[in-house]
């Protein structure tokens, strides 16, 4: 299964539901477009919400940081919801964990933009 991205506008901010793989290929440029979209339309303010993510991959994570990065430099601001245990870990193992902002609950994460 490839991945499924849906966004959608809670407030301010961008919330994309992102669902099964990040991987090279389609799963990471599809993310990587998404994101270069919502910066086009000046929305600075992003949660990406990794809940239904089933597996993620280098490609996936590099992904990631230069989304961050990209969104970081615009001036806005990329936090990642609802982790699931194997993505987790991996940003841990890879340190990353500590570069993004990561949060458990939806509201809590959407007033943590305030």
């Amino acid at each position: 299964m490839s991945v499924k991205l849906n966004t959608r506008q809670v407030g301010d901010v961008s919330v994309v539901d992102v669902s099964g793989r990040i991987t090279l290929g389609e799963g990471s440029s599809a993310l990587r477009d998404t994101l270069r979209d919502l910066m086009a339309q000046n929305n600075k303010k992003i949660l990406l919400n990794l809940s239904e993510v089933s597996y993620i991959d280098s490609s996936g994570i590099g992904e990631l940081v230069s989304g961050f990065t990209t969104v970081t430099n615009s001036g806005g601001n990329l936090k990642l919801l609802g982790l699931t245990k194997r993505v987790k870990d991996l940003l841990q193992i890879t340190k990353l964990y500590t570069v993004f902002d990561v949060h458990e609950d939806e509201a809590h994460a959407i007033r943590s933009f305030a």
